[in-house]
């Protein structure tokens, strides 16, 4: 018995310990509940949900005003004290919405009554019973209309009740409501529908604007007029009802006719460069007075416009427009499409930050590169050539120009005035592809984030994209003569300047920059291309490049004076090809009526000539000093030690590249230079077609010499002679399988190349002309 006693007492005291350990364990987890719910109990005050992110006014740098209520989300809103709100307003949405909203506390029991009656009667939900409270409580925290969101949303708005006043509330709930599309609060809904601050609103225009918040799709004034006004009459009635006003008032405010301003009257200008840079803002800026010109602006906008108008017929919808101040580096125009409100014409789109192939408008940087790096000179003379480049996994790549035209010999300032492909690719090979997509990057270009080897040298001719804002931060660039700038957005030392990333500083020497800009503007270098009064000549110094992309997808202008920087881009936000339209005929234009406009009342000054550098006459074939053969004399700069080199007699002679150019053109500046074999050439490899009956292969001389020719060929049977001409380059002769040499002789001058002919069967895995497939890139100027 005794130990039964024992056994009880020890199962008592355990479960006593038992119980004490569940009651502490409730009471932590009690505890742990009722902090973690502290912020869901507590009262809120108005200072809690004070609107930060609100409306931004927006003026040009002559105070004139751009736009206003503009937020980083692109919602229009603007935030005003009860008293600078029209009490026509204030009765309106207090008559509409919450009639007993000075009696009420959170919840309003008669309507809620009245609205479980009602439907009851109908089988169905009639009306609402929510408060102006509840309604912000549902502004607050957005959610589906469940019931258990409905409880969150009463004891939310028991928290507004016991942490603000009725007018904290008030205040807050008119400066969100929902006005129809992204407009939100009264002072943003009176500004964008009848440009009047809130305060002016009269009882017409108040009534309409407390219609709004009940349904604001299905009353959006730009939209819905005829609904708006018949909720407009209830609205009023509602007020006549609660003694506001009288019925003849009613009845006059609903026939007022009211002028509504078009959909985009909240923005006067620029809506691109403003919803761009309001992403950029921090939040308690409510104006900011920018570098924008607004007649300016205008302008290009209209001019944009105009261009695209009249490039419709070629497939041609959009454009967009920069204009930098260069001295400052202040942008003063920014167009980014022909109508930021056309949604159905990509308007929204920004082609100032769209990135895009550039075409040729990044050749003037690689130019000055091969420059700084001495891997070509002003007076150097490139080959204009048919090239040719092996690609792994690819066809053969050779670029061509838009006019599929070569021009054999010419000098850095003509290959880059005329914007010639073959020459480019050919300095950048020289360049090297890593050390050109650095300085591309140095000058700017961030979103050419790629390997080397993913651009390749394609790179010259724009293989990859980048933003029109990124083209003409660089082009200012080098109208500074290398000295970088950050672009300014905002007038200096006013509240909301953007302090730039990019330092200044210098990228070379001035007199390379000033190489660059000197041959940019030179209307005769660029004149085989373009002529020489097209529409990039000005009446005034202008440098300036263009720039198509491949397919005729994009178009480019880039150019400058000593004063502006325009960049204009035309083409499609969609991605559709234009119709053969290039640089100088989309693009183009676009620039020289901006460019004629900033210069209509001042003239700028001549840009300043390379320094240390000194003009000799040259021959414009071989970059040497003229002789009495030289049919054509130009001058080019000189560094002060290329002048011993200069001065020095030299002979020129055209490299085995130009040996298909010879073939094609025949060019009289070169007939009697040197007697040279263009067809076949060392090591080609020919394919003989046993279906063919006797083919035959054109041999071919670069021209014709002054005295007889001898044609030898030579194989494994000797040597035998082919023929004598005298007034002919070439001869024919049968295609017959076997190596061979082949010979010519005149004077004393000879040339001799080795060449196969193969049958079909063994097709070589060398170069043979006719297993080879050709592709090319156009990139016109």
């Amino acid at each position: 018995m005794q130990k039964l006693t024992e056994l009880t007492q020890f199962w008592h005291n355990r479960n006593a310990r038992f119980r004490r350990s569940i009651k502490i364990i409730f009471a932590l987890g009690l505890l742990g509940v009722t902090v973690r719910s502290l912020p869901y109990l507590a009262p809120i005050r108005a200072s809690d949900i004070a609107q930060t992110e609100q409306a931004i006014t927006f003026t040009d740098r002559n105070a004139l005003r751009l736009g206003t209520i503009l937020t980083q989300n692109q919602d229009r809103t603007a935030v005003v004290p009860l008293d600078r709100v029209s009490p026509h307003f204030i009765q309106a949405i207090i008559a509409a919405e919450d009639k007993r909203y000075d009696q009420n506390g959170a919840l309003d029991g008669q309507a809620i009554a009245r609205a479980i009656l009602e439907a009851l009667q109908a089988g169905e939900i009639v009306s609402g019973a929510s408060t102006i409270t509840m309604q912000l409580a549902r502004m607050l925290e957005p959610a589906p209309r469940t019931l258990p969101n409905k409880v969150r949303e009463v004891w939310m708005a028991w928290r507004l009740v016991a942490g603000m006043n009725k007018a904290e509330i008030l205040h807050a709930y008119i400066n969100r409501l929902p006005m129809g599309g992204n407009v939100y609060g009264v002072e943003a809904a009176s500004r964008t529908y009848f440009g009047l601050p809130a305060s002016e609103l009269t009882l017409a225009h108040a009534s309409l604007l407390a219609a709004i918040p009940n349904d604001p799709n299905q009353y959006n004034p730009n939209y819905n007029w005829r609904s708006l006004k018949n909720r407009q009459r209830y609205v009023l009635q509602r007020m006549v009802e609660d003694g506001y006003i009288t019925a003849t008032q009613a009845d006059r405010a609903h026939a007022e006719e009211i002028q509504l301003l078009l959909p985009d009257r909240g923005i006067l200008a620029a809506p691109h460069f403003l919803f761009w840079l309001a992403n950029q803002l921090p939040d308690d800026i409510s104006h900011l007075q920018t570098t924008l010109d607004r007649p300016l602006q205008e302008f290009v906008q209209a001019q944009v416009q105009h261009v695209v108008s009249a490039l419709a017929p070629y497939n041609v919808h959009h454009a967009a427009a920069l204009v930098i101040h260069n001295p400052t580096g202040e942008v003063l125009a920014y167009v980014g499409s022909p109508n930021y409100f056309a949604d159905a014409q990509l308007g929204r789109n920004d082609g100032v930050q769209a990135l895009r192939q550039p075409g040729s408008t990044l050749k003037p940087f690689l130019y000055q590169l091969a420059l700084e790096k001495n891997a070509v000179a002003p007076h150097t003379i490139l080959a204009d050539v048919p090239t040719y480049y092996a690609i792994p996994g690819a066809k053969l790549y050779s670029p061509v120009d838009f006019s599929e035209k070569f021009l054999g010999p010419v000098r850095v300032r003509v290959a880059l005035a005329n914007s010639l492909n073959v020459p480019a690719v050919r300095v950048l090979e020289r360049v090297g592809v890593a050390t050109f997509l650095l300085r591309l990057q140095e000058l700017g270009f961030h979103s050419l984030t790629e390997s080397p080897e993913h651009y390749g040298l394609g790179l010259a001719l724009g293989s990859g994209e980048v933003s029109l804002w990124e083209l003409a931060r660089a082009y200012v660039t080098i109208a500074r003569q290398g000295e970088r700038i950050a672009l300014s957005v905002t007038d200096g030392g006013k509240e909301g300047e953007i302090p730039s990333p990019d330092s200044p500083h210098s990228l070379a020497s001035p007199a390379d920059w000033a190489l660059i800009t000197d041959m940019l503007s030179d209307r005769h270098a660029r004149a085989q291309a373009f002529g020489v009064d097209s529409v990039l000549s000005l009446p005034f110094p202008a440098a300036v490049k263009t720039g198509t992309s491949s397919d005729f997808r994009d178009t480019w202008t880039v150019g400058f004076t000593r004063d502006y920087t325009v960049a204009t881009w035309v083409g499609n936000f969609s991605g559709d090809r234009m119709k053969k339209v290039s640089g100088v005929r989309g693009a183009a234009p676009l620039w020289n009526r901006i460019m004629l406009h900033l210069h209509q009342d001042r003239e700028p000054a001549a840009f300043p000539p390379p320094e240390n550098m000194v003009q000799r006459p040259i021959c414009a074939t071989t970059g040497l000093k003229p002789t009495e053969e030289c049919s054509s004399v130009v001058l080019e700069y000189f560094a002060p030690e290329d002048l011993t080199a200069y001065n020095q007699e030299a002979e020129f002679t055209l490299s085995d590249d130009y040996n298909e150019w010879l073939s094609r053109h025949n060019p009289p500046n070169f007939a009697s230079d040197a007697l040279k074999i263009v067809v076949p050439q060392n090591d080609d490899y020919f394919i003989r077609d046993r279906t063919q009956d006797n083919p035959r292969l054109q041999l071919k001389l670069a021209a014709i010499p002054e005295t007889p020719v001898e044609w030898w060929i030579v194989g494994r049977q000797g040597k035998q002679r082919l023929a004598i001409t005298e007034s002919s380059d070439s001869i024919f002769w049968p295609l017959t399988v076997g190596e061979w040499t082949l010979e010519v002789k005149s004077g004393n001058r000879s040339d001799r190349v080795t060449f196969q002919v193969q049958p079909t069967e063994s097709l070589p895995a060398r170069r043979g002309f006719s297993a080879i497939e050709e592709s090319t890139n156009t990139e016109s100027p």
